[in-house]
């Protein structure tokens, strides 16, 4: 059951064979199984699942291939792959693994025709534009590989750019949140939202009910998480359970 079009979605990065959390996208702990834990999510009725190559520069990504191949043969909900995504030869073998969506942060940024030949080969709706912020003074910023090189664009403007350039949809991490369950940046939300039409997807910070309300208000279409229901602060069915009977929110 989807909350009135709004997407619950579990968050998985990945290392090597393993679901690892840090905060701020560093300093990462393995907290479980892949297949384990999305098979968990699911039976709690997650709408989606999001695979997020944490170290894709750096190891083979033949792991979180294999992860996928065998999480789709139990799992019937949509599955988005990202991280080191650089080619259509990259986005080619993600989806013959069995994602039904990719988005892409970095291959985007130093290669700006991938988006196009991606649309064109397979449409806008399974594209997602990835765009990961840090605040630095008094402007966020765009940041490309997994959160640890700045860009020379402020975190709206890529976003506009990759709208510009045809996604589906924009998927958001504020990578100062991230693992931190301190609450999601609002400030970074309502600067997106303003910016692009398409929908948005926002992750990092999560810790309770009350931070998934008040981000469905600044009209965002979807929310990732991962430290939270990782470390079973919030479970899935309790979230749904919750938000339906406080549907007038929405």
């Amino acid at each position: 059951m989807k909350l009135n079009n709004f997407r619950l979605i579990a968050r998985l990065d990945i290392k090597n064979e393993n679901v690892v959390k840090g905060i701020q996208l560093e300093g990462q702990r393995i907290v479980g199984n892949p297949k384990k834990l999305s098979e968990k999510y699911y039976k709690e009725g997650i709408d989606e699942i999001f695979f997020i190559d944490s170290v894709a520069s750096l190891y083979d990504r033949k792991y979180v291939f294999k992860i996928i191949e065998d999480v789709c043969k139990n799992i019937f909900v949509p599955i988005c792959m990202g991280g080191g995504l650089k080619n259509l030869k990259d986005v080619e073998k993600a989806f013959k693994s069995g994602a039904d969506k990719v988005f892409i942060n970095t291959g985007a940024f130093k290669n700006p025709d991938l988006i196009s030949k991606l649309i064109k080969i397979y449409g806008s709706q399974c594209i997602v534009g990835s765009v990961e912020a840090k605040k630095i003074g008094k402007e966020f910023i765009a940041f490309i590989n997994n959160g640890r090189e700045p860009t020379n664009l402020k975190a709206e403007e890529w976003a506009i750019r990759l709208e510009k350039a045809g996604v589906g949809e924009i998927f958001l991490t504020s990578v100062d949140r991230d693992g931190t369950k301190k609450g999601l940046d609002l400030e970074l939300i309502k600067k997106i939202r303003n910016k692009i039409r398409v929908p948005l997807v926002v992750s990092g910070g999560t810790k309770e009910i009350n931070d998934i309300i008040k981000v469905k208000k600044l009209k965002v279409d979807g929310i990732g998480i991962g430290s939270a229901i990782h470390y079973e602060n919030l479970n899935i069915k309790d979230i749904k359970d919750k938000l339906s009977i406080l549907w007038f929110v929405f």
